[in-house]
């Protein structure tokens, strides 16, 4: 039997009540804090707007790319959920190293070979390096992203993780489109605000774009010239050596532990690491030439690297040693 039952249809009326008026402050309550969160955002945007305006960006280009602009959930689940923070180095190089990824990437540098051989030559970038960063960011250009920059780039900015890295290049990608670049609507990229067959930053494009076929157009997004280019600027810019591969998949010892040598990034002639008992993967010396190089290793994996100096230009461009290592595999495949 109901409660009401036994306590009286006076006792009902009040409780009725009380319930009512509990529900309607909860209701309240959720509407006021869905009113919070909306002003803190119009005043997140007002303060955005002076700084983009005293940048030098116009008004009319601020209005016209975050006016409407809301948080892209989707977008902050991806952010916590990297691949790099998700699976093993063994996992990912399998995953982001494939054989068809190879088979493809000969192609290509087939294809260009002319091109990359003219931009290899002005830059000190090997063409392989080059198109190993084309087909490792979007697959060689056949997928930029879908996500309208200045949006995923306010997102991350707005969600505070690295806001202030992510309003800086927020700022850069309005530039970008106020000096006319690109529209907003062609200006797609990835969920972290990258754009383009290279997948740059606002920050890289400013600084490392290039116009290889002198067109009057910097376009990493449709003019594979530049991409090539560019990259290969970014690379140079990087501090990369042409005399240089990016270093070596290696075996170390059993039982030795090189875990302080990893962790201080302790940099050793190659006879050096030689006589601590590393070797290459097939049991052989190392190579002749006495170069110097650091052990890399990933708590998740058994793999290890003797990386040279061009590996730490590819954390320049990625931070990942996932993300570097798979450049090293790719790489090493079209040798």
């Amino acid at each position: 039997m109901p409660l009401s039952f036994f306590l009286g249809a006076n006792f009902t009326i009040a409780f009725n009540s009380m319930v009512f008026a509990v529900l309607w402050i909860c209701c309240g309550l959720i509407s006021s804090s869905n009113a919070g969160q909306s002003n803190d955002l119009s005043v997140w945007k007002a303060e955005l707007k002076k700084d983009a305006i005293a940048s030098g960006i116009s008004e009319a280009t601020f209005d016209y790319a975050i006016a409407d602009f809301t948080p892209i959930e989707r977008i902050i689940k991806l952010d916590r959920n990297q691949p790099e923070f998700t699976q093993t180095l063994d996992h990912y190089l399998t995953k982001r190293v494939t054989n068809a990824k190879i088979v493809r990437a000969r192609e290509l540098l087939e294809k260009h070979k002319v091109v990359l051989a003219q931009i290899s030559k002005y830059y000190e970038v090997q063409p392989r390096f080059i198109v190993t960063l084309w087909g490792l960011e979007t697959n060689f250009g056949s997928y930029l992203g879908k996500y309208v920059v200045p949006h995923a780039l306010a997102t991350l900015a707005y969600d505070g993780r690295r806001g202030t890295f992510f309003r800086k290049e927020l700022l850069n990608a309005l530039q970008i489109l106020d000096e006319g670049h690109i529209s907003l609507g062609d200006m797609k990229g990835g969920w972290a605000g990258a754009f383009g067959q290279a997948q740059f930053l606002p920050s890289s494009f400013l600084n490392y774009a290039q116009d290889w076929d002198k067109d009057g157009r910097k376009d990493v997004w449709a003019n594979e010239q530049d991409v090539f280019a560019s990259i290969a600027f970014y690379l140079s810019s990087a501090g990369w050596r042409d005399d240089l591969t990016w270093g070596r998949q290696v075996l170390i010892p059993d039982g030795q532990d090189f875990s302080n040598l990893v962790k201080n990034k302790k940099r050793m002639t190659l006879r050096e690491w030689e006589a601590l008992g590393v070797r290459n993967l097939d049991g052989s010396l190392l190579p002749k030439r006495n170069l110097t190089a650091r052990i890399v290793t990933a708590s998740d994996s058994t793999l290890a690297f003797l990386a040279y100096s061009n590996f730490d230009s590819i954390l320049k461009w990625n931070r990942s040693i996932y993300f570097a290592a798979s450049v090293g595999r790719l790489s090493d495949a079209l040798r």
